[in-house]
């Protein structure tokens, strides 16, 4: 038998590597800004065209290379941050695997051109293919640029599922974000397309948030700092009157280097509790100092994942100096009266002298509520509270609706559930389910969900047939997006106004909204309209049909009928019917139950 097992050729192996490194253009910015950072670089100036898949181009004057260093940069596991494995333990760089480099050759074509300070000529080196084409002498500036076109252009299957520019776009900023929020000492400058996005000067930490996500932070923005033996802690987060469903900023740092840490995240939420509402996020930067002997960073190529020695500790040490932040700034809020309908004999506090004024009592001598007068008082009293119990339980003739589906979906507009016989009774329970009676049992419908479910078709069909009713605003509001934000938002813009939204760009990241959908009346259409955008760029839509699905649910869950609120027979009658009038009524969009049936055999079994 022949031997078959063999070494695969470099650049095969590069290719591979890549895979894991280099998986779209943001981690070009990425790998290529933390090299400039680690070269020390004071300015680091990134310019890309076409979201990254014609050129990204770094340039940084940091400390540069030699003709070798730049030629042995591209070699496989070549790296200047580490000698031995004792290093992985002490590493004070943000890369140190000798994999980047080597990967970005391998998937495209790559200038470099750089200086060092002692050396009066460059060098300039042109890989493409993990193949060197030109290596010669040049003059150019101290530091390094870094020129990487055409991106996976011999990997076609890879490039093919590049999304469109706005998400290609919108995650480079997200790395560039990550990085820049972690060096304020550093000078950034970022350009797409020849427009500038970022011009970010070195700045304190509060300044450069600012400048990344707007000034809108600033007065969001609590400082934390707590230093102990185990890790020093420092950042912001944000008040709790701030909390959002989605659209936070939320950012972990250890040691000059991003990370994801879901244990750490709820250390922070759980700070938060009872102060927010259920489901709802705050915006924290917590940057975290500890002993690099205590953390291992080497999990996967990215570096986003981390390993902490002491994490329960650090957890409570976090978890203690948020709610100390809240507490010492006063963000847990506090029981706010209405002076205006108190009693006039109601005791008042009096800061002066810390004394409570006691409170007048007025008796009434005459009154027993023993005699017959107390007592027919006691029989009206329950008579009207038996009233009002039964007060809202009306009886309406309803439609009784099997929950087998129909043979054929076209005979009533393809309800899953038909119509069999009449039931004799529809009520709300507790302001949130609706209850009817059908053939099988009790069915229960979520009168919140159903009404997303309704109003998401109906806005999907306003935004195909792209013209929907628009109510202008008297006074036009204005909205301030971070770059990353208003690089979505132009992708959708006109998704936004085939559904009633009347936008105009006002330059610099704000827009002013003219008018918004007929309908929504006391929503905040500054909200809805950052709502939109960030579930936009968290499930990045990249496919026309994707962004109409998230623009129409966002604004179907923003405008359905609450919890809590009271329905007539007839609205839960009109909701009902137009429910099951969809061809699927059984799920929201988003795929969450809408109804559910209790059969007749489970309530038998209950009385057994």
């Amino acid at each position: 038998m022949s031997d078959v097992i063999r070494l695969l050729p470099d650049s095969v192996a590069n290719q591979i590597a890549a895979g894991e490194v280099i998986q779209r253009p943001a981690s070009l910015i990425k790998e290529l800004v933390e090299n400039a950072i680690d070269a020390e670089a004071r300015q680091v100036h990134v310019l890309v065209t076409d979201s990254g898949k014609t050129c990204v181009q770094v340039i940084d004057d940091g400390k540069g290379m030699s003709e070798t260093d730049a030629r042995m940069a591209f070699e496989r596991h070549a790296t200047s941050k580490i000698k031995v494995a004792a290093d992985l333990f002490n590493l004070h760089t943000m890369g140190f695997r000798g994999e980047a480099l080597a990967s970005i050759a391998a998937v495209s074509e790559v200038e470099l051109k750089t200086r060092t300070a002692e050396e009066e000529l460059g060098t300039r080196l042109v890989i493409a293919g993990s193949k060197v084409q030109v290596q010669e002498t040049t003059a150019c500036p101290k530091g390094s640029s870094f020129l990487v076109k055409n991106l996976f252009y011999n990997v076609p299957a890879r490039r093919k599922f590049l999304k469109m520019n706005a998400t290609e776009l919108s995650n480079i900023m997200t790395e560039f974000d990550r990085i820049v929020l972690v060096h304020p000492d550093v000078a950034f400058t970022m350009h797409s397309n020849g427009i500038e996005v970022y011009n970010l000067p070195t700045s304190t930490l509060r300044q450069r948030i600012l400048a990344v996500f707007g000034k809108r932070l600033d007065e969001q923005l609590l400082p934390v700092e707590v230093d102990t033996t185990l890790i020093r802690i420092t950042g912001f987060v944000s008040k709790p009157e701030f909390s959002h469903k989605r659209g936070n900023h939320q950012f972990f740092f250890v040691n000059g280097r991003y990370m994801r840490h879901p244990y750490f995240h709820k250390a922070v939420m759980e700070a938060y509790e009872q102060l927010i509402p259920v489901g709802e996020q705050v915006s924290y930067f917590l940057y975290f100092e500890v002993d690099p002997a205590n953390i291992d960073v080497n999990i996967h190529p990215t570096k986003t994942e981390i390993k902490f020695e002491n994490e329960q500790s650090i957890w409570q040490i976090l978890a203690a100096s948020v709610k100390e932040t809240l507490g010492r700034f006063n963000a847990i809020p506090s029981i706010d009266f209405d002076m205006a309908d108190m009693p006039e004999n109601m005791p008042v506090f009096n800061p002066a002298n810390r004394q409570v004024a006691p409170p007048q009592v007025h008796v009434n001598p005459h009154y027993n509520p023993f005699n017959d007068r107390g007592q027919e008082y006691r029989r009206q009293s329950t008579s009207q509270q038996w009233e009002q119990l039964y007060q809202g339980l009306h009886t309406v003739e309803k439609s009784e609706i099997s929950t087998e589906p129909m043979a054929d979906s076209g005979e009533a507009k393809g309800s899953l559930l038909e119509v069999t016989e009449r039931a004799s009774l529809i009520m709300q329970y507790k302001g949130r389910y609706i209850l009817t009676s059908v053939k099988s049992g009790l069915m229960l419908i979520d009168q919140h969900r159903a009404h997303v479910r309704v109003l998401f078709e109906q806005y999907m069909h306003q935004v195909k047939q792209g013209k929907s009713a628009s109510q202008g605003l008297l006074f036009p509001e204005m909205v301030q997006l971070a770059p990353s934000e208003a690089t979505m938002l132009d992708s959708i813009i006109a998704d936004l106004q085939a559904v009633g939204f009347e936008l105009t760009s006002l330059g610099g990241g704000s827009y002013a909204i003219n008018g918004v959908p007929a309908g929504i009346e006391g929503l905040n259409p500054v909200e809805l309209v950052r709502s939109m955008v960030h579930t936009a760029m968290e499930k990045g839509s990249d496919v026309k049909e994707e962004i109409q699905q998230t623009i129409a649910l966002t604004l179907a869950q923003a405008s359905a009928i609450v919890y809590g609120q009271v329905l007539t027979p007839e609205e839960m009658t009109d909701l009902e019917d137009r429910l099951f009038a969809l061809s699927t009524p059984a799920y929201t969009p988003d795929g969450h139950p809408v109804i559910a049936t209790i059969t007749d055999d489970e309530i038998g079994r209950m009385f057994r």
